[in-house]
């Protein structure tokens, strides 16, 4: 019978060393570049208004409310 839980010490013995750093630099990459949709609920909380309108109808539907019509041609 054996333990069917790996020891912590061991737990990430499976991974190679470069795939981890690897996975580690591409964390760092993603945490440095913001997806639209976090940039637009961060703008949408500093402007009050909209983020009183998000509460009642998402963060989504305030920005096209309040940012989306300042697309001119």
């Amino acid at each position: 019978f054996s333990d069917p839980f790996i020891n912590r010490r061991r737990a990430n013995d499976f991974m190679q060393a470069g795939t981890r750093l690897e996975a580690i630099s591409q964390e760092r990459i993603r945490e440095r570049i913001k997806a639209p949709q976090e940039r637009q609920r961060e703008m949408c909380e500093d402007y009050y208004p909209c983020e009183l309108y998000a509460f009642r109808h998402g963060y989504a539907a305030a920005y096209r409310h309040y940012f989306g019509r300042r697309r001119t041609k």
